[in-house]
């Protein structure tokens, strides 16, 4: 497995973010992957490269995400510190929104209000190098699928963060920025692949994700995630989404309770998995979080470290070529054992 790593992530530290109606310390911290480095050192799974200086494609960024809302989070952070030098310490966090009923087509002039635009939660903080880790990120994941995508490698992973999976084509939220399995899938399907499946491991839906693909026929997003009715992002991932004009029947969101164990979250994968049978997926992007962890702070699932192994088995007899990015999980101590068990499991 070749194993893309974001150099620049420790750029992207926030220092607090808005988490039950109080200011917390960042769940997503630099901490997450640096456990997962040791891991890695400590079980080498791969062959691991950066991506090369420069490596990201202006033009599929594009496509997956909307100009101006590229050029906001090129610009945010100097625009932040504009507006009062004491800014420079501080986190830019959101603080109003466009709601229903109110118009999102005319861009503010106002810093404040773009932020707000272009977001839909308080708890991803904006830092002096958010930009730069988020850009770095993307870089792996679209050098990842090219590796994939060219024969060079079977497998490959993005390492990096801040993760992606929540990032839609013009909003950011859920500690993301850039879209990382929305870029990979598109490199891939740029790549020759005609028909790409997304499939979303992580706790939390793969809102972004879905919102990115919902009315594509040549992308099948599948997401396993806790119930929207009690989880966050709340407001996306019920099972009656199936997708819209030409996606219509390409997206399968498969809900579980809180307290939802191995046993009844593998036999949602089985399902997922044959979902991308049905699709006739002929690659696979794995967004692969390891917040269902028993022990994650923030999530409910409980799973346990030894059953990631098994989740890598069962990814493997797809047999399909496959991209992974890595996505949430705040159980730090045991990210790394978590993350690097699927990749064991799944071999290379």
């Amino acid at each position: 497995m070749l194993i893309v790593h974001n150099t620049l992530h420790r750029q992207h530290a926030g220092r607090h973010e808005m988490f039950r109606g109080r200011l917390v310390p960042c769940h997503e911290s630099p901490d997450r992957l640096d456990h997962l480095l040791a891991e890695l050192a400590r079980r080498p799974v791969g062959e691991m490269v950066e991506p090369a200086a420069g490596h990201l494609d202006e033009a599929l960024l594009a496509q997956v995400h909307s100009p101006r809302y590229l050029q906001f989070l090129a610009g945010a952070w100097d625009e932040w510190v504009a507006l009062d030098p004491a800014n420079a310490e501080l986190d830019a966090l959101p603080s109003v929104w466009p709601v229903r009923g109110f118009r999102a087509d005319v861009l503010p002039t106002n810093f404040a209000a773009r932020m707000g635009l272009f977001s839909f939660d308080a708890g991803t903080p904006l830092t002096a190098g958010s930009w730069a880790a988020a850009r770095q990120g993307a870089a792996c994941a679209i050098a990842a699928a090219q590796a994939v995508g060219s024969g060079r490698s079977r497998s490959a992973f993005a390492l990096t963060r801040p993760p992606g999976h929540h990032a839609g084509p013009d909003f950011f939220g859920g500690y993301c920025f850039l879209n990382n399995a929305a870029l990979a899938a598109q490199q891939l399907r740029q790549s020759g692949f005609e028909r790409v499946a997304v499939l979303d491991v992580d706790y939390h839906h793969g809102n972004g994700t879905q919102t990115i693909f919902y009315g594509r026929g040549d992308v099948l997003t599948v997401s396993i995630h806790g119930d929207p009715m009690t989880e966050y992002p709340f407001y996306l991932g019920h099972a009656d989404e199936r997708g819209e004009g030409e996606g219509a029947g390409c997206n399968l969101n498969l809900p579980l309770p809180r307290g939802t164990g191995f046993a009844d979250w593998r036999a949602a994968l089985a399902r997922g998995l044959d979902e991308v049978r049905r699709f006739g997926a002929q690659a696979l992007v794995v967004a692969l979080g390891v917040d269902t962890f028993e022990g994650d702070p923030i999530s409910a699932f409980k799973l346990r470290s030894t059953d990631y192994l098994d989740i890598g088995r069962d990814l493997a007899a797809a047999g399909l070529p496959t991209v992974f990015t890595f996505e949430g999980g705040y159980a730090v101590a045991e990210v790394g054992i978590n993350a690097v068990n699927v990749l064991e499991g799944f071999g290379a």
